[in-house]
């Protein structure tokens, strides 16, 4: 249940209400069918994969059995089934995953007979006629007496009559086990499985209100079954976190900048966090599942705009900067929480007070603590212009007396030199043009990275810079430029390298 105002201030549309409610009567009708399951709980990962746990009550007569669980997933992996029962014994398991679908039911019947029905479109009349299925590869191609004919899909009336369902076919997936049981009578039964085909992902909402610098924040909990199988009332737990196997994720950690060093307030297992669903649920097959898992308002934000500037640089034209929101997740802002892999959706309000949308980025599993700066797009009226405004080489002696100016310098470094490189300095001076064409002043963010060459070029220095910079590692260096309002500023930077 949505308890305050983000998605009601977003305006959710009539078309998005009867969405909900189709997908609530396809649970409810879910609930309703028939199922073989018993007492199901689902523990499901972010990398399409998911532990299926199924209790069901069963009579087991004395001696050799064969026992059959329809309603197993059709993407059950099952060199990882577990099966236990009292006073029973595995001798052989069997998965039965060859689907009864019209296209299976063709296949089978190639070689048998089967009764044609065609309906004349214009007097309704109906003919019969039995028919030899010869092939299935590319159509299906039969034999009606002595001549050869297509079976084509051109709208046509026409209906195929099976006298039997082919063996093997099974309506729903069914898994069978042939045991051997000491006693007989009926006893709870244990399934254990791993299947493809369940996965989930976090999403977020986030609506940005920039004369507060704050962001109130829900996280919805994307939930996707392509299991071919309706898991019905399930206790279903979701783990934030790929186990070894299982592949990755899939979401970079490029919108983090900072590691949180704070503990969540959630379950864990092992390594991963647990995000319980508070109620059994119905996870339906080729369904969407959304369920809330966070609600937080007034969390502080900024908008920061931004660009990246490669070394040796030289731009034919402007190009526009970027525009990122950044926010903690620490306790102490207002969100604490640790954030599972997802993508975060942006939205920010009109004139009108209507929210509209602004920009979305991914974010990786993100600690607690976390300092994240999401980049939302490009910033339609502030761009950057960089440019090698001058290069030359210097002397030796010109070099050494920059050396006070040394940026990052290193302990000495022990190796054998067969060969001694030349000694080639370079002194090269940067130029960031940047306009604002907003009616407020704005402050950019200009990083300049190319600044270490690996042991021979790590001696970068900065004999000159309108803006002292920030050096934010022996690579880059940042600078906080403020540009005026409907305006232009140029800055200057000169470095001295060995490259």
């Amino acid at each position: 249940m949505i308890k305050r105002g983000i998605f009601a201030g977003l305006g959710l549309s009539a078309a998005g209400l009867l969405a909900a409610g189709a997908t609530a009567q396809s649970e409810s009708d879910a609930s309703a069918s028939p199922t073989a399951q018993g007492d199901v709980a689902l523990t499901i990962y972010n990398n399409d994969l998911a532990l299926v746990q199924d209790v069901r009550q069963l009579a087991i007569a004395q001696g050799r059995n064969r026992v059959e669980f329809p309603d197993v997933s059709a993407r059950i992996q099952p060199e990882t089934l577990s099966f236990a029962a009292a006073n029973t014994t595995i001798v052989e398991q069997n998965f039965d995953y060859d689907l009864l679908t019209p296209t299976k039911m063709m296949e089978k019947a190639i070689g048998q007979t089967v009764t044609l029905l065609r309906t004349n479109p214009a007097t309704g009349t109906e003919t019969r006629e039995r028919a030899k299925v010869l092939s299935t590869a590319g159509g299906v191609v039969i034999q009606i007496g002595d001549r050869i004919e297509v079976l084509r899909d051109d709208g046509l009336p026409v209906r195929v009559v099976f006298d039997r369902v082919p063996p093997n076919l099974r309506a729903r997936p069914t898994l069978s086990v042939n045991l051997d049981s000491t006693r007989g009578g009926t006893r709870p039964v244990s399934l254990r499985y791993l299947t493809n085909g369940l996965g989930w992902s976090a999403d977020y909402v986030a609506l940005y209100n920039e004369a507060a610098n704050t962001i109130d924040m829900q996280g919805w909990v994307t939930l996707t079954n392509n299991t071919g199988t309706t898991f019905h009332n399930a206790d279903t737990v979701l783990v934030a976190g790929s186990p070894n196997g299982g592949g990755r994720g899939g979401y970079s950690q490029r919108g983090m900048t900072r590691a949180g060093t704070q503990a969540a307030n959630r379950e864990r297992l092992g390594d991963f966090y647990l995000y319980p669903i508070a109620a059994r649920t119905t996870v339906a097959n080729a369904q969407t599942k959304q369920v809330s898992f966070l609600d937080v308002q007034s969390v502080p934000a900024r908008k920061i705009y931004g660009a990246g500037v490669g070394w040796g640089q030289n731009d034919e034209q402007p190009s526009n900067v970027q525009s990122r929101i950044a926010f903690s997740t620490a306790r102490a802002s207002g969100l604490g929480d640790a954030l599972p892999a997802g993508t975060v959706r942006f939205y920010q309000r009109d004139r009108e007070g209507t929210p509209q949308f602004i920009g979305e980025n991914g974010i990786g599993h993100t600690p607690m603590g976390s300092e994240l700066s999401l980049v939302t797009g490009d910033a339609f009226d502030i761009t950057v212009k960089a440019e090698v405004e001058k290069r030359e080489t210097i002397t030796g002696t010109e070099w050494e007396k920059s050396a006070r100016f040394r940026i990052t310098e290193e302990g000495k470094d022990v190796r054998e030199v067969t060969v001694e490189r030349p000694k080639t300095f370079f002194r090269t001076t940067m130029r960031y043009t940047l306009t604002n064409a907003k009616a407020a002043p704005v402050e950019v963010e200009i990083t300049q990275s190319g600044l270490m060459r690996g042991w021979w070029g790590n001696d970068t220095r900065v004999t000159f810079e309108d803006i002292r910079g920030e050096q934010v590692n022996a690579d880059q260096r940042r600078y906080t430029v403020p540009v005026p309002a409907e305006g232009e500023r140029v800055i200057r930077v000169t470095y001295e390298t060995r490259y």
